[in-house]
């Protein structure tokens, strides 16, 4: 039911806060699902505690989800939050200074107990003067916990039970809030409980007794209004996660392609949710091996390859490090494979939940011998489809592994994204041996792109033996000579170079004529792009070109970069890109702007640092 008398806004940004166990990544994922069947642009932050359990009430098991939600383009989750919902006082301690001046806190009652307070480690029993949070903030307090009792109190649940449901009562409040019609919520709710009937209907009830709560009350707040946005292109779009994206831009190309997709993996945080999608889909014919570490994964990977299979595999940080030995047999026998790199903090196993760019050199340079391979990253949770498509379709074209590097933001992260139509995809043409080359050897290759030519087992006529050992340019045969060493080497380094003729060239955004330059890559561009339309509309001008190519990178890489007086290279690690970029390009001098703390950039404080830059 809209409310005539709602307050129009262009963008808001939500976040739920709670316990690990009070399902606030349900409650986010279905509030932003929401928004864009209703037509806003959304951008969404899931942040979580890499604890299992921690205590209930304690500062280290505060879990939280974020959703942008706009009626024009948005670029990310957002800095701070409009409306902040706080299950219980620990979550309220973590994350009272996110809120905007002027903004809503909405808290359980119910759970702002004594012993809750002592949990959170307030020493007071007012923990809103005691975290000086501003007299502007509008309190509303709701008895979450009790009201929820109540609306279940028919359906003979033990009290754990009935407080799991809680978050729903907190999902119709905000419903109501923002007018949002609960029925397609409920909907999303039929799809995850359908085969829970009591479950189903305890959350149903409870969320619309959250909707009518505020609805009858109108509690002491007007609501507010998210008009859908007119600049999305037509067509059909949904929330997607950049996972689920990556795992769908897999699929696509196996199709494309004309081939079977096979994965192999081992299940790490936050790479898994690309596995458990892919495992769906055997309707598509996709075949998914856990295997039983990272090291079965990418070899089970490399022998669906050498089948003729369009072959994957899929892992964060450490597991990168435990594949680097399988990566450089795929380098050595030139054969096709996807690796998605879903990068979190490390080292070690660091971080788990939270998100880094920190995995880039391993990815370059982490190999023994000269092992260069393609390296590529996505900028969003939407265009894991459109790179992780890409990077397939490059291994297959120029028979060479490429690592695909998103990260634990983006992951987890969802967007609005436009479903694609399959025929209008790019083509893909794997570099197969042909009719009439028959008894050609496993090193034959075409001169010109220095690409090898893929003979597929069990093809008559193309019988050939692959290894990890070096072999003859000429025939193929096992090679120690050091000439023909240096040869192989140097053709394998400029196969991987002459990708670059086959890229998209860089483009400059924002004020093409500035004078400072903001370099990124992958998921950072959201932040980046974000800042620098706020810094152009404040009257600076100052350009950004962002990187999804990086080994190789754009062809015109030097003459953009060489363009700009000053450049700045922007990255969620201690500089590893530009590091790379200084000895790609000459004559530049790369300042630097690097953030490594498990969370992505905010607007405000690259601002500030453009700000004194300019």
């Amino acid at each position: 039911m809209e409310n005539n008398n709602a307050t129009e806004l262009d963008n808001v940004v939500v976040r739920f806060t709670g316990d690990s166990g009070d399902g606030m990544q349900l409650t986010g994922t279905l509030f932003s699902n929401l928004s864009a069947i209703l037509g806003n642009e959304i951008s969404t932050f899931p942040d979580y505690p890499s604890e299992i359990r921690a205590p209930l009430g304690t500062l280290g098991g505060v879990s939280g989800f974020q959703v942008h939600l706009g009626a024009s383009k948005i670029y990310t989750p957002g800095d701070n939050a409009d409306v902040l919902v706080a299950m219980n006082p620990a979550a309220l301690k973590v994350n009272a200074q996110s809120v905007k001046k002027g903004g809503i806190i909405i808290f359980d009652t119910d759970s702002f107990e004594k012993t809750d307070l002592n949990k959170a480690e307030f020493k007071t029993d007012n923990p809103f003067e005691e975290l000086s949070i501003s007299e502007t903030t509008q309190l509303i307090p709701v008895p979450l916990s009790s009201l929820t009792q109540s609306s279940l109190e028919e359906f003979g649940f033990d009290n754990k039970t009935v407080l799991r449901s809680k978050n729903m009562f907190a999902l119709g409040l905000i419903c109501w809030l923002f007018n949002r019609p609960i029925d397609q919520a409920i909907h999303f709710l039929g799809n995850k409980f359908g085969k829970k009937p009591d479950i189903l209907h305890a959350n149903v009830k409870v969320l619309t007794d959250g909707f009518n709560y505020g609805h009858n009350l109108h509690l002491t707040v007007s609501t507010f209004l998210v008009e859908k946005s007119h600049e999305t292109p037509k067509g059909s779009y949904t929330s997607i996660s950049g996972n689920k994206a990556t795992a769908w831009g897999l699929i696509a190309a196996s199709k494309k392609a004309g081939l079977e997709l096979f994965l192999g993996s081992y299940p790490i945080t936050p790479a898994t949710d690309i596995m458990h999608e892919l495992a769906l889909r055997k309707d598509l014919g996709v075949k998914v091996m856990q295997a039983e570490d990272e090291i079965a994964g990418i070899t089970s990977a490399i022998g669906a390859s050498f089948a003729g299979s369009l072959a994957a595999t899929s892992t964060s940080g450490p597991g990168l490090a435990l594949k680097s030995e399988g990566i450089g047999l795929a380098v050595m026998a030139e054969l096709p494979l996807v690796v998605v790199d879903v990068m979190r903090g490390g080292p070690s196993t660091g971080l788990p939940t939270k998100t880094e760019q920190t995995d880039l050199l391993q990815a370059l340079y982490g190999r023994n011998g000269e092992s260069p391979v393609v390296i590529m990253a996505a900028s969003t949770p939407a265009d894991c489809f459109h790179f992780a498509f890409m990077a397939s379709k490059i291994a297959l074209e120029h028979m060479s592994p490429v690592i695909l590097l998103t990260d634990a933001f983006i992951g987890n992260g969802t967007s609005l994204w436009k479903l694609p139509k399959l025929a209008e995809l790019p083509d893909i043409h794997p570099n197969y041996s042909l009719p009439g080359m028959e008894g050609s050897h496993v090193s034959s290759r075409n001169e010109e792109t220095k690409v090898r030519y893929w003979s597929i087992p069990g093809t008559e006529g193309f019988g050939h033996r692959n290894g990890g050992l070096e072999k003859d340019y000429y025939t193929g045969a096992i090679s120690s000579d050091a000439i023909n060493h240096e040869k192989m080497v140097n053709t394998r380094e400029q196969k991987i170079e002459n990708i670059s003729q086959f890229l998209p060239e860089l483009k400059v955004e924002g004020n093409v004529d500035a004078d400072l330059l903001v370099i990124g890559w992958g998921g950072t561009h959201g932040h980046l792009m974000s800042t620098v339309n706020s810094v152009n509309k404040k009257g600076s001008k100052i350009a950004l070109a962002h990187f999804n190519y990086i080994n190789p990178l754009p062809k015109n890489t030097i003459e953009v970069i060489q363009g700009y007086k000053k450049v700045v290279v922007c990255e969620l690690n201690s500089g590893q890109f530009a590091t790379y970029l200084r000895s790609k390009v000459p004559n530049v001098e790369f300042l630097q702007y690097n953030k490594v703390q498990g969370q992505p950039f905010t607007v405000a404080e690259l601002e500030e640092c453009f700000s004194k830059l300019l």
